[in-house]
């Protein structure tokens, strides 16, 4: 896979992780598996946090500080913000 491609992966998770289309969970596994093609171990070593820290968050099981986040989407070049509500 070249860099367009990575790049256009990337920009699709985020754009339905920013329309709450999917979970953060959901969001993070896709990024590390289809953008990193890393297994949970190394890509948790990666980010600096635990590989159970990881797997839960991967499950939606977790409660992640803003802190374990950044640390993740810093992988990348994204970072947790606030967005305006819609409203329909």
């Amino acid at each position: 896979m070249d860099v367009v491609e990575r790049e256009r992966i990337r920009t699709d998770i985020q754009t339905q992780l920013t329309a709450g289309e999917i979970s953060i969970g959901v969001g993070v596994r896709r990024l590390r598996k289809e953008v990193t093609g890393l297994e949970q171990a190394r890509f948790a070593r990666m980010c600096k946090i635990s590989v159970r820290a990881l797997r839960q968050l991967e499950h939606d099981e977790a409660n992640p500080t803003l802190h374990t986040l950044n640390s993740i989407f810093r992988m990348f070049g994204m970072q947790v913000g606030l967005i305006p509500i819609r409203r329909e």
